[in-house]
């Protein structure tokens, strides 16, 4: 058994590379036994009658066969419930993540990086460095708005081969200003970079931009069905223009979507009105919460947080760990940011969830405190 650890680890050392060997594997909270409000996942699950007309699709899916037709359906249904300008196609990714992850291979021409604001989501930086790609974050203020003048100044310095902007941020959940991303899109052109929109949490957000990407040549845009309802069936799509979506694509692993991905995501749109009933649910509960911690902040010092375009909330507390450990001792389970960023120093991430999710987790937040 020494001699086979010892090999292992030989192995290990001199055929990983690394840097992968100093990383650390992406977490994901046990949440067994727990009301989970940490991952920005829509709560509300399907009514027995649409659970049963689900299951009897996916009973006749051809799982025996590798994906065909069903997938380019997919495409069609997405581009036509997305409003896809003329002109532009879609391409479909196991989740935004597989998407971030192809962005980067496609993009590695020799002195290649990624820009990104920071704190943002991690996901940027791990697909540059995966790729060997240099990464430039650039902070964002300390009310969590764009630095425009810092982020200019990096793109003319660094002139990245991509500036990813979430629309609205992950973990701070706010939209950007207008003029400021314009001012962004534009110098990041004129250097001959892409622009990278991820709008994941677009069903809880009062704006989009997909309407004004046909201005664009240089501009993509990422969604993802997770937040739409569908977290675990891992399907992401991104837009462009039809040139460049098809350049992307030919690193695209050939059957990376299944047909049961596929077919569920089909039948979630056939739905749509179904999953757009949820999303107003989880606006209306955001404005609950956001009215009750407004409360909580009048009564706690050192209790903040900021409005929200998504179906999360960020609040700073006076002890994150303190509060985190508490919420989750009282069953309730968050994401404590704090170590992320030091701008999030002492923030923790509140999913929205149903109003009687909601209600227990903030009885375990001010008990917290």
């Amino acid at each position: 058994m020494t001699t086979f650890s010892s090999s292992l680890q030989t192995l290990i050392q001199t055929r990983i590379r690394q840097d992968i060997q100093s990383m650390h594997a992406y977490a994901v909270q046990d949440a067994a036994g727990m009301v989970k409000l940490d991952a920005m996942e829509n709560p509300h699950a399907l009514s027995p009658a649409l659970q049963a007309a689900l299951g009897a699709r996916l009973g006749a899916v051809a799982i025996n066969r590798y994906p065909g037709p069903r997938v380019d359906d997919l495409k069609r249904a997405l581009m036509a419930y997305a409003e896809v300008p003329e002109g532009f196609d879609l391409m479909l990714g196991n989740g935004s993540d597989e998407l971030i992850s192809l962005l980067a291979l496609a993009c590695d021409v020799p002195g290649a990086s990624i820009l990104a604001p920071l704190p943002g989501f991690v996901m940027y930086s791990m697909s540059a460095a995966l790729q060997g790609l240099t990464f430039h974050g650039v902070d964002l203020t300390p009310d969590f708005e764009l630095d425009l003048p810092a982020m200019l100044v990096a793109i003319r310095q660094h002139q990245p081969s991509i500036v990813y902007l979430a629309y609205p941020n992950n973990p701070t959940a706010n939209l950007w200003d207008d003029d400021a991303i314009e001012n962004i899109v534009k110098l990041q052109g004129q250097q001959g970079g892409l622009v990278v929109f991820d709008e994941a949490y677009q069903p809880f957000a009062s704006r989009s931009y997909i309407a004004r990407m046909a201005r664009h040549s240089h501009v993509l845009l990422m969604r993802t069905l997770s937040k739409f309802g569908l977290a675990g069936v891992r399907l992401g799509y991104m837009v462009g223009p039809k040139a460049l979506i098809a350049e992307v694509d030919k690193v695209r692993p050939p059957y990376n979507i299944s047909v049961l991905n596929a077919e569920c995501a089909l039948f979630a749109l056939e739905h749509a009105e179904v999953f757009s009933a949820q999303a107003l649910d989880i606006q209306a509960q955001r404005a609950i919460l956001l009215e009750a911690l407004a409360g909580l902040a009048r009564q706690v010092e050192g209790v903040a947080f900021w409005k929200s375009d998504a179906n999360m909330i960020l609040v700073r507390v006076p002890n994150a760990a303190q509060t985190f450990d508490g919420m989750k001792a009282r069953g309730i389970l968050i994401k404590n940011v704090s170590k992320m960023h030091p701008l999030l120093s002492d923030c923790l991430r509140l999913t929205v969830g149903t109003a009687a999710e909601n209600a227990l987790m903030m009885t375990a937040l001010q008990e917290s405190l």
